[in-house]
């Protein structure tokens, strides 16, 4: 039986005209590139993906396409190197209808022809859409994994914003928060323009606008961009892509808003991208709302709207803390006979006529005056700038106010007051003996009377007598040099060396004893004195650096701590200066360390000040990180050095996940933020181990030393006890993996 021949391959002549169809066919793009980066060939999926028309591409230069590029990660296009090998990667670029493509680039190379010239291949594979869709799922998992952990929502909300504006380059992203009298509220726009913004919270919407809103979520655009199109050209702002946040119950809670840098209009992905954002800021926003809640009842009183008793201490703290002449009054104030009041009418009926009280009350008031209700029956008032001949005087008008009958359950009651008043700073340095004294002031003006005011004496309350004489005690001691400073060694386990030392404080009075720093350094902040402490710590610290050097003993850093009161001062760097050049002393070998309290207190002041002594080459230490406020956002702003895990969360880090877990974000936190991360308390082997496996840089803690006076330290140096400690702890170690 006859066989057929296989069918013949085509002409080898024919292969040059099937390769180009299969290029000029092929839907990713074909870019053909000579060695002087020309352009020799581009086929249509090429030509469209750049918005060329067919044919234009031919015989212009390769980097005429990539002149827009927001990033082409290093991608080799042009033909410099005369390498041969593949590369590959993703690139972003704006194409001529001002849209932004990503694509896929992958490059080949091949020598050719007699004189071997080298030209590229370029295959470009558009990936946008695929790739945003993959991006905002990216982001809304982030966004949840955050919220999960308690994040600021300010912070994950920034996060948003940032990875939007990343998403569709040269633009603004920014999340608007609808309160409850229908008024925009920026939650996050870090890159918004401040006028922009601040005419966005001028307005007010109506109740048509909110119906337009839940109808078409897309008239969110003409809220916040048609009637303020003038002032966003004017401020480099040229389009809007906006969508209405709405509840599953149908409220709009908010808007998410895009806008564009770009005098060019854009594409339709823009608007896919905010509408995608929309859900999870939805979520956001919801959770939001509820830690508002959250946070407003827990300082704030229900029924009256005043001030709960634990945030109004915090306000007290504050008043104190404040700096120059600073005077004020606290009026303790308790309801005469309320008791009889409740019993007979019944506690609806009672906490109607508190309610008229405190209304009373609030309605004499200034702006400026802060109200608490303090207990069932108890009010505070606090009223700035007083000394006692006001203060009487208004405690005159306190009980005119409630003279009035108030009408409850039938019946027409005549409240009267008890008041005790206590004034900053004659009855006491600190929030404590404030109080202590208006409610022992209250007690006796009730003891008296009904309707009586009494002004506290220094006779009322012994407690506020002793922190007063301890007060007056450490202010006599800093002026004759009592204080001095011991120091704790701190021990890099990278190499096992010295790192530095922190200086420690210590009070050891003729008469009082030796007082615990816990004790005296509040009695300093209460009294005023901490920044003293402060100051005198910083030149103890510096000449016991020149003292160890003459003899001998090389400190590479001594870590001094200082309250959130000096970050305030603008002086104090020039004062660090002055002390760093009078010494001769190396900046590097100073730290300062702060507290979380300074994230609070964090205003253009603090942040001046602390990038000043910075930029001094010293270093900056946040102490007892994550025992206070830890917003991640406020930490990226600071420019911190080292960052310091409190000894608390080290306690339980043998047996407990959760320390474990915690010190290992800390340590992860400051690795990628470039920080030295120093721990404190380390006190057994077992905890050194597992913070050296962690990969903490630095530790410090009893189990190499307690604080010492400097020449206990100088002898600890010599006699090298460190090395005998890391050997010690290493035989340890060994023996605990043989068992």
């Amino acid at each position: 039986m006859k066989t057929e021949n296989p069918k013949s391959p085509p002409a080898a002549e024919t292969i040059p005209d099937i390769s180009f169809e299969l290029l000029n066919q092929a839907r990713d793009g074909m870019v053909i590139i000579d060695d002087h980066n020309m352009i020799l060939y581009a086929n249509p999926a090429a030509e469209a993906l750049w918005g060329y028309d067919p044919g234009t591409l031919a015989g212009r230069p390769v980097g005429e396409l990539l002149a827009a590029s927001v990033g082409n990660n290093n991608l080799p296009v042009t033909v410099e190197a005369q390498a041969l090998e593949p590369v590959a990667g993703e690139i972003t670029f704006e194409n001529r209808s001002g849209d932004y493509i990503s694509a896929e680039i992958s490059l080949t190379a091949a020598r050719l022809g007699k004189g071997k010239r080298t030209y590229r291949l370029m295959m470009v594979h558009g990936i946008t859409g695929a790739g945003h869709r993959s991006r905002v799922m990216e982001l809304q998992n982030t966004v949840f994994r955050s919220l999960s952990s308690e994040v600021q929502i300010p912070d994950v909300a920034d996060m948003v914003c940032r990875e939007v504006e990343v998403l569709v380059p040269n633009t603004v992203a920014v999340l608007i928060q609808l309160d409850e009298q229908n008024r925009l509220r920026i939650l996050s726009g870090p890159g918004m323009p401040r006028r922009f913004a601040a005419a966005l919270e001028e307005m007010r919407l109506t109740d048509a606008d909110i119906a337009a809103l839940a109808t078409d979520l897309s008239e969110a655009t003409t809220i916040v961009w048609d009637s303020y199109r003038s002032v966003g050209i004017s401020l480099g702002l040229h389009h809007c892509w906006a969508s209405a946040i709405r509840t599953r119950n149908g409220r709009i809670t908010g808007i998410f808003a895009l806008y564009s840098r770009s005098e060019r209009s854009r594409g339709e992905w823009p608007a896919h991208i905010v509408s995608s954002c929309v859900p999870f800021c939805g979520v956001l926003i919801e959770q939001h709302e509820a830690r508002q809640h959250i946070s407003q009842l827990s300082n704030y009183d229900p029924l009256t709207g005043f001030l709960n008793r634990t945030a109004v201490h915090k306000v007290i703290r504050s008043l104190i803390g404040q700096p120059g002449d600073n005077h004020f009054a606290l009026y303790m104030i308790d309801i005469d006979r309320f008791r009889d009041i409740n019993d007979a009418l019944g506690h609806i009926n009672g906490d109607g006529f508190l309610k008229s009280v405190s209304e009373r009350l609030k309605g004499i008031s200034r702006s400026n005056y802060i109200l608490s209700r303090s207990g069932s029956n108890e009010f505070l008032i606090i009223v700035p700038n007083t000394r006692q001949e006001d203060a009487l005087k208004f405690a005159e008008r306190l009980h005119e106010c409630v003279k009035q009958p108030i009408e409850i359950g039938g019946n027409m009651i005549v409240p009267t007051l008890g008041i005790g008043i206590s004034l900053f700073p004659e009855n006491g340095p600190d929030g404590e003996s404030l109080l202590s004294y208006a409610e022992q002031a209250m007690r006796y003006a009730k003891r008296s009377g009904l309707g009586m005011t009494h002004l506290a004496r220094s006779e009322d309350n012994k407690a506020a007598q002793d922190r007063l004489l301890l007060g007056s005690a450490l202010r006599e001691s800093l002026a004759q040099g009592l204080l001095n400073l011991h120091y704790q060694p701190q021990i890099d386990v990278r190499n096992n060396t010295l790192y530095g030392v922190e200086a420690l404080s210590r009070w050891n009075h003729p008469t009082l004893g030796n007082i615990y720093p816990s004790r005296f350094i509040a009695v300093a902040e209460e009294t005023g004195q901490i920044e003293a402490i402060g100051t005198w710590s910083l030149e103890r610290a510096v000449q016991q650096i020149l003292e160890w050097d003459a003899h001998g003993i090389y400190v590479p850093t001594v870590a001094v701590n200082l309250s959130a009161g000096h970050f305030r001062n603008r002086n104090l760097p020039g004062f660090i200066a002055r002390l760093l050049s009078d010494s001769n002393l190396e900046p590097h070998r100073l730290t300062v360390e702060i507290t979380e309290s300074v994230m609070m207190t964090e205003n253009e002041d603090t942040n001046m000040v602390l990038q000043a002594i910075r930029n001094l080459g010293v270093a900056l230490s946040m102490d007892d990180f994550g025992t206070g406020y830890s917003s991640l956002s406020r930490l990226t702003r600071l420019p911190l050095t080292e960052i310091k895990i409190d000894r608390s969360f080290i306690m339980n880090l043998e047996h407990d996940p959760n320390a474990q877990a915690v010190t290992t974000a800390v340590i992860g936190i400051g690795g990628r933020l470039g920080m030295t991360v120093v721990t404190e308390g380390v006190e057994t082997v077992r905890q050194l181990e597992l913070l050296c496996h962690l990969g903490c840089d630095v530790v410090q803690g009893y189990l190499f030393a307690r604080p010492m006076t400097p020449q206990k330290l100088e002898e600890w140096i010599r006699e090298g006890c460190l090395q005998a400690v890391l050997q010690k702890a290493q035989e340890e170690c060994k023996i605990a993996s043989a068992g």
